[in-house]
């Protein structure tokens, strides 16, 4: 009744199409592949429940993505119960947008050939949904083996300072995009009054290895809590660190399966600003006769990059070498779906007529004609970038009149000793600490940016000294959910993982 059965599928969803590259608050049409984008799925199954794992090279799963993909699947096969799916996003920068074109809206761009969004979502979709009924159709015996080893990849990106920089002397306190008080994202080390970072670092990597019936590799699920953005400024679409994570580890081990989970990281980067200079020279000397590709903007990013995959490849292989010696072929499998509520962060009269002056005055500024098509597409894209967070503000305002809370699907899987929870959002680091905490199970992997069913995607989630420190990501612009719904979240969270466990344990 407990053999497992795994499956493995992967499809590459990468486009040469010019198509925006959401993930900056100006749009970037694309100029080609940098390297390949896929989604990969790993299908895990007993007699009793199912749980689908699908990763995908996406800056976020939302606007429908998740009901479009598990329509194509029932269509095509309707015995696979697509309710088990957990789709989580790596959140690369550089990934074709995938909106409905309907939604998007785009600055004057005449001389400049964008594609179709709708276009690329039908062939996402398809990728997605042949991709999920190859592992259905592959499940096989199979085996699992889990463990967790270290790799330094991200660092705290929320930099504090003992003044608070909204009073400093010519501060921008009318912005849409960063509002700063004594911290600032990406904020400036050398800054005389730096005072540290609001976060550490979790240096912790979760992984779960699949294996045959003849205890042969087959796959991985690597938990990292960080998100895959050292490219996230380039024109070129790429899968950014977790690309050249596969590479290494294929190189080594075969065509694996890799299922690529971000863990809580909305306050982590994988960037260490206060070490960059000693940073360039460990690059100089250690990739010194590597080849990089030249259409890389940031040389330096694409060695970190590098380097990441160095760390978590190695990590890969310590852990494997001790925790393939306890590899289960039978294990009780739990998956819950439940439907929770988040109390949303409140919007005052206040903040109400700051972003609705902030709308009309933006409203009032001509779109930028200088002759230069590509310099004003960028600003004038900036510009309709705030003017949404503006009107989006105002428009939640007047929803939390009727809709004081937030729904998301929460999804727990306990497999024997191991259990993943999910979340829709760029959960602050200090969330995924307090579940793991007090949850029961040996391993808690948490998986964040996880898609969710209709139109809801989620956004920056942050602890209560985040909000109090202000910044991007920490703003009204940036958080739908209230750091009090946080705490709600792990509640629930820790509450499902303890009903698991003793579900699990219960014979």
């Amino acid at each position: 009744m407990n053999k497992l059965r795994i499956g493995w599928a992967t499809r590459d969803i990468s486009t040469d199409k010019p198509l925006n590259l959401p993930g900056q608050f100006h749009m970037r049409i694309s100029k080609g592949i940098l390297d390949p984008i896929t989604v990969n799925v790993c299908y895990i199954e007993n007699d009793c429940d199912t749980v689908i794992f699908m990763s995908g090279d996406l800056i976020a799963v939302r606007d429908r993505l998740v009901d479009t993909v598990k329509d194509k699947v029932k269509k095509v096969n309707p015995d696979i119960p697509v309710d088990k799916l957990i789709f989580n996003a790596t959140h690369t920068h550089c990934m074709p947008q995938y909106y409905y074109e309907k939604k998007v809206t785009y600055p004057p761009h005449d001389g400049i050939e964008i594609a179709s969004s709708d276009e690329y979502r039908e062939f996402l979709s398809d990728m997605a949904s042949e991709a999920i009924c190859e592992a259905y159709s592959t499940r096989a015996p199979a085996g699992i083996a889990y463990g967790y080893g270290y790799a330094s990849v991200a660092h705290s990106r929320r930099v504090m300072y003992l003044d608070d920089l909204s009073k400093r002397p010519g501060a921008d306190n009318n912005s849409s995009l960063f509002v700063d008080g004594h911290v600032a994202m990406y904020g400036d080390t050398s800054d005389d009054m730096f005072s540290g970072y609001e976060a550490g670092t979790d240096s912790i990597i979760n992984i779960m290895y699949t294996f045959d019936s003849s205890d042969k590799l087959t796959g991985a699920i690597i938990n990292v809590p960080c998100p895959s953005q050292n490219s996230e400024r380039e024109y070129y679409v790429t899968a950014d660190f977790w690309h050249d994570v596969r590479a290494m580890l294929k190189k080594k081990y075969g065509d694996i399966g890799i299922i690529s989970q971000c863990a809580a990281a909305g306050d982590l980067s994988p960037r260490l600003l206060h070490y960059e200079k000693a940073q360039k020279r460990r690059y100089a000397l250690k990739y010194a006769n590597t080849e990089i590709d030249s259409r890389i903007n940031k040389v330096h990013e694409k060695y970190t990059r590098l380097d990441i995959a160095e760390r978590i490849s190695d990590a890969f292989t310590e852990v494997l070498s001790w925790a393939k010696s306890d590899i289960k072929h039978e294990a009780k499998i739990c998956h819950s779906i439940k439907n929770i509520e988040l109390t949303k962060r409140e919007l005052t009269e206040e903040l109400y007529n700051h972003a609705k002056e902030q709308s009309e005055e933006l409203a009032k500024i001509p779109f930028q004609s200088t002759g230069d098509k590509y310099a004003d597409f960028k600003e004038n894209s900036r510009l309709i970038s705030r003017r949404a967070r503006s009107s989006g503000v105002m428009k939640r305002y007047e929803e939390m009149k009727t809709e004081p809370k937030l729904p998301m699907t929460l999804h727990t899987v306990a497999i024997d000793d191991v259990a993943f929870v999910t979340n829709m959002f760029e959960l602050y680091m200090d969330y995924q600490h307090r579940i793991q905490a007090r949850s029961p199970f040996t391993q808690t992997f948490i998986v964040q940016l996880c898609g969710q069913d209709g139109d809801i995607g989620g956004t920056y989630l942050p602890t209560q000294r985040g909000v109090e420190g202000k910044g991007y990501s920490a703003t009204m612009f940036c958080n739908e959910v209230s750091f009090e719904g946080g705490g709600e979240l792990v509640e629930k969270s820790v509450e499902e993982l303890k009903r698991l466990y003793r579900l699990i344990n219960t014979d």
